[in-house]
């Protein structure tokens, strides 16, 4: 593990400016990237759809698929997914029998991928993905997929993983209820996602949260509640957002829960930022590409009486991925200016990432800070996650019905590349802690170790934290299952010249963090270490 961070700060972080660096990892990979998720063996699961044709990657000699019901092509020899290595930078086919188009997923406590629903003949289909460990060959790990699993089609459904390890899957298009998995018998009807859909819908892939104390937030369109989803009652319904600009797809703004604070008392804060005006997704199926939304609401969710507190981006932006960095600052990726989610409904590419620092006064206008942008323009089906080494891989983008490489505004885009924030810069190794050892398996409200070197230990009160960080299923701007628990730090001994031994309390209840895997973070003066994986029982 440690061999691989060394490898990457040779390959991939050559400098770092004040404002970031981006590299292009791969010009094409054969495949464009609407879905990713990182796995805990340091590899990336990348999918698009199988319904337009063939991709730009050939499956393996003698595998190809055979589909009566696609829409395309019934027989493709084509890969519509990839396994990317992170320490390697490589990557290899993988094999989707059934369409994956616009779906959802979740990783499940021992790592699997449950990924979930899609279009056609893919609309009620559970695949699973189950990786190796992460010294093991993978080469013979593939799709495994369960036709007809799902009780109701799943198509722009969000997913959610629970405490006790199943998943809730939620709504989808004009799916106004919810399932579990592992199934039960049970459907649950949600009256409220019927009565957030207008008429350019604007409540798909609704913004999914698990709460502290164990209920679900939903935020569709501009309303949001607060849904205790084991006896299918909705506890309470929160203001209405401010401005009413609908957040939800195909509007696609984004959505994080802030850092939960074991340090102090627990509290759930919903951060929603971007999305299109009223009427702006009909406005561009006539060519009328109206301006995005600039701002973000914050929504304090365990307040007695919460309300909303407006921000305003420095730039406007629709289809923005959203994801939650090392340090809990957010950073804000991809997407357009103008127009909204769909075929060819966006312009203005938004290349420059924000990134937001939530902590402090709401009054500081330094509080958004904007960084250096890409060369390539991210739109309509791209994707984004944060990496254990604290860069964002970015890919995917493709505003078209099939792939389409000329005589387009924006070309279909096969390449991957990487972002590498600001306190990636070597000007900081100093005060960079670096993780030597710790308890990879650490079980709810119980003390482990983490060893971990330090040049320059700045002893001041509140420098150090330890943050556990869930991958996100990105796809859509919607990071499902995201979020970031700030643990609870018993003392720090220094042990050796530079060393230090860390005692640190795990996450007090599934509850504030659910079973599974999570990279484990450093931080010292604003600066993480490379996250290590830790699994939580």
């Amino acid at each position: 593990m440690i061999t691989f961070f060394i490898l990457l700060s040779i390959f991939f972080f050559p400098i770092v400016s004040a404002q970031g660096e981006w590299h292009l990892l791969h010009a094409s990979v054969g495949v464009s990237a609407m879905h990713m998720q990182l796995l805990h063996n340091n590899k990336v699961v990348i999918f698009d759809r199988t319904d337009f044709g063939p991709s730009n990657l050939s499956l393996p000699p003698h595998l190809c698929r055979h589909d009566t019901r696609d829409l395309a092509l019934q027989t493709d020899c084509t890969a519509h997914s990839i396994l990317y290595s992170l320490p390697t930078n490589t990557f290899r086919a993988l094999n989707l029998q059934t369409d994956t188009w616009c779906s959802s997923g979740s990783v499940l406590p021992n790592g699997t991928l449950a990924q979930t629903g899609g279009f056609n003949d893919g609309d009620h289909v559970l695949r699973m993905f189950s990786p190796l460990d992460d010294d093991d060959d993978d080469g013979n790990c593939d799709w495994v997929e369960f036709p007809g699993y799902l009780s109701e089609r799943r198509w722009y459904a969000s997913n959610q993983i629970l405490p006790d390890g199943r998943i809730i899957i939620v709504g989808g298009r004009r799916q106004f209820n919810y399932e579990l998995y592992p199934r039960s018998s049970n459907l649950y009807s949600l009256d409220f996602l019927r009565e957030t859909s207008d008429v350019d819908e604007n409540n798909l892939y609704p913004f999914l949260h698990l709460l502290p104390d164990g209920n679900l937030f939903i935020f569709a369109n501009t309303r949001s509640i607060s849904l205790d989803y084991k006896r299918n009652r909705v506890l309470r319904e929160f203001p209405q957002i401010p401005g009413r600009e609908p957040r939800n797809y195909p509007s696609s703004g984004s959505s994080v829960l802030l850092p939960i604070i074991e340090t102090l008392a627990v509290q759930a804060e919903v951060l929603v930022c971007g999305g299109a005006p009223p009427g702006g997704v009909s406005a561009a199926g006539r060519g009328n590409f109206l301006s995005a939304s600039r701002t973000c609401g914050r929504l304090k969710v365990s307040d007695e009486n919460p309300n909303w507190v407006m921000e305003e981006m420095p730039i406007p932006r629709v289809m923005g991925d959203m994801l939650i960095l090392p340090t809990g600052d957010i950073i804000i990726i991809n997407g357009a200016g103008s127009g909204a989610a769909g075929w060819e409904a966006g312009r203005s590419p938004v290349t420059t990432p924000v990134i937001y620092r939530h902590s402090g006064d709401f009054n500081d206008t330094d509080r958004f800070s904007v960084m250096s942008g890409s060369k390539i323009p991210r739109m309509y089906h791209s994707s984004a996650v944060l990496l254990p080494d604290g860069r964002i891989l970015v890919g995917g983008s493709n505003p078209h019905v099939c792939y389409n490489f000329t005589n387009v505004i924006y070309p279909t885009e096969l390449s991957l590349e990487s972002y590498s924030p600001p306190y990636l810069s070597p000007s900081f190794s100093s005060i960079r802690p670096q993780i030597l050892s710790l308890n990879k398996n650490i079980r709810y409200g119980q003390p482990f170790l983490v060893v971990f070197n330090l040049c320059e230990y700045r002893i001041n009160d509140g420098v150090l934290s330890t943050n556990i960080i869930a991958p996100s299923f990105s796809t859509h701007a919607v990071a499902m299952n995201q979020r970031m628990v700030v643990l609870r730090a018993e003392s720090v001994m220094k042990v050796a010249e530079n060393r230090y031994r860390l005692t640190v309390v795990a996450p007090s209840t599934p509850e504030i963090a659910p079973p599974g895997y999570y990279m484990l973070f450093l931080v010292h003066s604003d600066i993480p270490s490379y996250g290590m994986w830790v699994k939580i029982h």
